[in-house]
């Protein structure tokens, strides 16, 4: 989610005053190079290349973020980054590192398509709404249809696969015993045994956390690449895009941590046969872990979640552009 956020900004982010206007034209006149179908296999493409770069850091980062469930306080004080990846590399091999990525994937695919293909319309929806037309230039109303359309569908692309991004959580969190098998015999056995509500277990906290995610994704991205786009026109704009999608992506990750952590942990609640831990929802599981394991606790697994952020951005810019640049040519043939 957040990773399609920051391309959406890359490639369409406004500025303020003269570069305003001119980002426009120059994004009118890009989207006209490209078919919308190319575009959101661009942007599924380069999200799975990513996800599928960064997944030894990711399955670190959901294996802090699930150690308070089942650990006690003593396993807990000697958690860190390199014992972790030692553990993962003796008792369950190299390989391990990428466990859940195909879910990984085949979850990317349809969020970025999703994710691409509702936000244009919901864009164009709040700017008939707000009688904002498409050539205007006016900065805060281009931000509040840019903010309000990429969370309503960041909501509307977390709602759609869901499910699958809890089959990743629980295969990624899988140690010694693998208790489901693979993508499909995961969704079977949580239906049967939890029932078809046992695949939505944390989408409240998932729900919560997709707007502010968005809109600090948004303006820390928007403001940064303006104030750097005044003071130094000349430097390049993949410097300057990659630099800014990094401090957006560390800013989001940090106010939307502790609530991608609680949807972690409701994920996995019953996963297994387990007993659950958590019984009062979104707010009762944030008060349970505060109680439990103190504000560190929220935070567990944000250092291999920031080690992430930046590659990431890197990979998926690289990538969409790319790609895009490859279509395009394809579609002008």
């Amino acid at each position: 989610m957040q990773t399609e956020a920051r391309v959406r900004v890359v490639e369409g982010g406004g500025s303020p005053h003269k570069l305003v206007a001119h980002h426009q034209r120059s994004a009118q006149h890009h989207q006209s190079q490209i078919g919308a179908v190319s575009q959101l296999i661009a942007g599924g493409v380069a999200g799975a290349v990513s996800k599928t770069c960064t997944a030894p850091l990711a399955r670190l980062t959901i294996l802090f973020q699930v150690q308070g469930m089942h650990s006690d306080a003593s396993t807990l004080k000697k958690a860190s980054i390199w014992r972790e990846a030692s553990r993962i590399v003796s008792e369950e091999g190299f390989r391990a590192f990428w466990k859940g990525n195909l879910v990984t994937i085949v979850h990317r695919l349809p969020y970025s398509s999703i994710s691409f293909y509702s936000f244009e319309r919901y864009k164009n929806m709040l700017q008939l709404m707000s009688g904002v037309e498409a050539h205007e230039t006016s900065f805060g109303a281009d931000v509040f249809v840019r903010l309000a359309g990429g969370g309503l569908a960041g909501i509307t692309a977390a709602s759609a696969t869901y499910p699958l991004d809890l089959v990743r959580t629980r295969l990624s969190a899988q140690t010694n015993v693998n208790y489901y098998r693979g993508i499909w015999h995961a969704l079977r056995t949580i239906s049967k045994e939890e029932g078809i509500l046992g695949l939505y277990k944390g989408l409240g906290a998932c729900l919560l956390g997709v707007g502010p995610n968005l809109a600090i994704s948004f303006s820390v991205y928007d403001t940064a690449r303006s104030y750097w786009q005044l003071q130094r026109p000349d430097d390049s704009t993949v410097i300057v895009s990659l630099a800014c999608g990094s401090l957006s992506g560390i800013a989001s990750s940090t106010v939307s941590f502790p609530l991608d952590l609680v949807r972690r942990r409701m994920q996995l609640e019953g996963a297994g046969g387990r007993a659950p831990v958590y019984r009062k929802g979104v707010f009762g599981t944030f008060g349970h872990i505060l109680r439990a394991e103190g504000i560190r606790g929220l935070y567990r697994g944000i250092l291999p979640e920031y080690y992430k952020v930046v590659p990431s951005i890197g990979i998926v810019f690289m990538t969409y552009e790319k790609l895009k640049q490859v279509l395009s040519g394809i579609d002008a043939c």
